[in-house]
């Protein structure tokens, strides 16, 4: 299926098949994936039940630590992690760029139980101050809602640093309406578990620039932001984001912080995302199934 999802990948974007550009995209692909767990479960079915072995996604926490201080802790699908580290700090306004940090380095042990913990600790550069109010968050953030740990609505939102390109980039309903499918053929973990949130970023041709899955619909948008800005030469400011759930402020929030023009969701907006978008120029698409879509804002980049 991911080797067919490649070739329509690039039938998509008029690109010509071969072997290393199929062994490319390939690739980027396979590094996508995460782990999932086998459970015994038992199935009821009209009356009759059976047993079976179900695949579940994995979900733990992970800790970030910066300059030497316990900053958060979230719930996620292990895998991506410096990704999601390097996306938090960003989306968050700790830092504007990926030069400012220092050194990162993920790390697990386990303690005297045997049981594992996984933390992700990062320093910034002497010179880079950080601000304590952009940062003020509880100690633990679920992986269901990425503003669910900050302490006062006040604090939850953050102004993006890069400014937002207002005139483009454009994309065609063509393009758009096919998005959705590319991103499910390529969701290999959500195919096995069905528990998993995606987030994709596509060029104005239909290229895949990058996928990342998570339990948390948070957490997936900061490690593709993250593989982003570690990647460097992903276009952020000329994309567009998709997101396999509903599109609520947090990741209205996170798309402005990183200048993606266009957040388009398979589910719904929420009134506040909608603001938000607005606020910051941002297009929103919303319901995005089939042959349809409803745009919520910015339509002008939508041809």
């Amino acid at each position: 299926m991911l080797w067919q999802a490649c070739e329509q990948q690039l039938e998509l974007t008029g690109q010509s098949w071969s072997a290393s550009r199929g062994e490319s995209l390939w690739k980027e692909v396979r590094t996508m994936t995460t782990d999932t767990i086998a459970a015994p479960v038992q199935t009821v079915e009209r009356g009759f039940s059976s047993s079976r072995s179900d695949s579940l996604a994995i979900e733990e926490p992970l800790q970030l630590c910066l300059n030497g201080s316990p900053l958060s802790i979230t719930m996620r699908t292990p895998g991506s992690d410096l990704d999601l580290a390097t996306g938090f700090l960003f989306t968050e306004g700790i830092i504007d760029d990926v030069g400012q940090i220092l050194s990162m380095r993920a790390e697990s042990e386990e303690d005297d139980s045997g049981n594992s913990g996984d933390r992700v600790t990062i320093r910034l550069r002497p010179d880079i101050a950080i601000d304590p109010a952009r940062i003020r968050r509880n100690f633990y953030t679920s992986s269901s809602c990425g503003v669910c740990g900050k302490l006062a609505i006040g604090a939850i939102e953050v102004h993006p640093s890069p400014p937002m390109r207002q005139s483009g980039p454009q994309f065609h309903t063509d393009l758009i309406y096919r998005l959705p499918d590319l991103l499910r053929q390529t969701q290999q973990v959500f195919e096995r578990t069905g528990g998993l949130h995606a987030a994709a970023l596509f060029s104005t041709e239909g290229r895949l620039l990058g996928l990342r899955e998570d339990v948390g619909r948070h957490n997936a948008v900061d490690k593709l932001i993250g593989f982003a800005l570690r990647d460097g030469a992903v276009a952020l400011r000329d994309s567009l984001i998709l997101v396999s759930g509903r599109a609520g402020f947090e990741l209205v929030q996170k798309s402005a912080m990183a200048a993606i023009p266009i957040l388009a969701a398979v589910g719904a907006p929420s009134s506040l995302a909608v603001d938000l978008a607005k606020r910051f120029g941002m297009t929103l698409i919303g319901f995005l199934r089939g042959q349809r879509f409803n745009i919520y804002s910015g339509h002008r980049r939508i041809q």
